[in-house]
């Protein structure tokens, strides 16, 4: 269609973009695991870290393969991800779990989208996105378990860190 990328460019920003949420996903637990880490919630953080850990490490060899830079923003999100863990969890359990829930549900609908893209030359692609996919429903759910819901300011919190979410999508997958 016009107007439409060429598939080459699809795909690096695709790879780009997913690269970095990775990145910045590390960053927040990370942030989070920094001031929760010794409590009750810390091994259920080292968990989902773990996991982003494993997504990161994907991108990074897809980055390589495909001869893809990754963002150049990369530094940013470095202190923003921590920031926004560290931020979050200092705010209290719940808003640490709000900050999650808020960021896997963007995440979700972002791998559903690029899903939709990727045609069956790209299946061992589109099988990573799923796998990953699944493991950021179970980290929402996780969330949603550890009254994320009852955190003060919920719909603003959550707001506020889905409008960031997306706008950092937008962002990492053009710069």
């Amino acid at each position: 269609m016009p107007g439409d990328l060429p598939r080459r460019d699809r795909l690096a920003r695709i790879v780009r973009v997913d690269h970095a949420g990775e990145y910045g996903a590390k960053r927040i637990y990370e942030g989070q695991i920094a001031v929760m880490g010794k409590g009750r919630h810390g091994k259920t953080l080292r968990h989902m870290a773990e996991q982003e850990l494993v997504h990161l490490e994907y991108f990074e060899k897809q980055l390589n393969r495909r001869r893809v830079r990754p963002t150049l923003l990369q530094p940013l999100w470095h202190v923003t991800g921590f920031l926004l863990g560290a931020g979050t969890a200092i705010l209290g359990e719940r808003a640490a779990m709000a900050c999650t829930v808020a960021v896997e549900e963007v995440i979700e609908e972002h791998y559903e989208s690029q899903l939709k893209h990727l045609g069956p030359e790209e299946q061992e692609l589109s099988d990573s996105i799923r796998k990953f996919q699944a493991e950021e429903v179970e980290h929402r759910d996780i969330g949603l378990q550890n009254e994320a819901e009852r955190a003060a300011g919920y719909p603003l919190l959550s707001a506020a860190i889905k409008a960031g979410t997306r706008a950092v999508i937008w962002v990492a997958e053009r710069v």
